[in-house]
């Protein structure tokens, strides 16, 4: 019900968010007898586009350059690993499928529902793995316009630390209406442990 009623009261902050991290990378377009698929940038490589930001921003060389994208990419890597172990685990039904069933047979959520299980959420998860790697590896706050989705036909967002921006990653799942809310409150405390882990096992050169 909390999914359905968010969708149907859908408010403009919420819908841009919704679509600035939606980060389908096979979009599935349905005109009459037309079928088409649109690709646009996965989670992951949201993500890394957010790293390389930083390290320009900052104006890095070449060595914190190549530990920055690389310490992210496995905080990501270990984020997917733990989270799809989980979905297909748990195999909870989507938000979409349950509301068609049982209590509204023609609502749509705002996002396009993914073929695979709903808990935990993707975007949950990694975006929080890779927000903590980025705020080990460069501090907060740090004030940055994402602009990696403007070559796929989106416009720019504004943040003032990686945290913050991984906590609108997460939100955005439930704006788009394919995930509930404890998807993503427990993804985000899952991203939280999995980088902790990775903490205890990796060292960077400022340590």
């Amino acid at each position: 019900m909390a999914v359905m009623d968010a969708g149907n009261n859908m408010e403009g902050e919420q819908e841009e968010i919704a679509f600035f991290w939606d980060c389908n990378p096979y979009k599935m377009n349905v005109k009459g007898h037309v079928m088409f698929a649109e690709k646009k940038i996965t989670p992951g490589g949201h993500w890394m586009g957010i790293a390389g930001i930083a390290v320009k921003n900052k104006g890095m060389e070449w060595k914190a350059t190549a530990e920055t994208l690389a310490t992210t990419s496995i905080y990501l890597f270990d984020g997917f690993i733990s989270c799809w172990d989980e979905k297909y685990r748990s195999a909870l039904i989507r938000p979409e499928t349950y509301i068609n069933l049982y209590m509204d047979e023609n609502w749509l959520p705002l996002l396009q529902t993914p073929p695979f299980p709903e808990y935990t959420s993707g975007h949950s998860v990694v975006s929080t793995a890779a927000a903590e790697a980025l705020t080990k590896l460069l501090g907060e706050p740090f004030h940055f316009i994402d602009s990696t989705e403007v070559k796929y036909g989106l416009g720019v967002r504004e943040f003032d630390s990686f945290r913050i921006a991984s906590t609108e990653a997460a939100i955005s799942r439930f704006f788009g209406g394919i995930h509930y809310l404890p998807a993503i409150d427990n993804g985000v405390e899952q991203g939280k442990e999995i980088a902790q882990m990775i903490n205890q096992k990796i060292k960077t050169r400022k340590e």
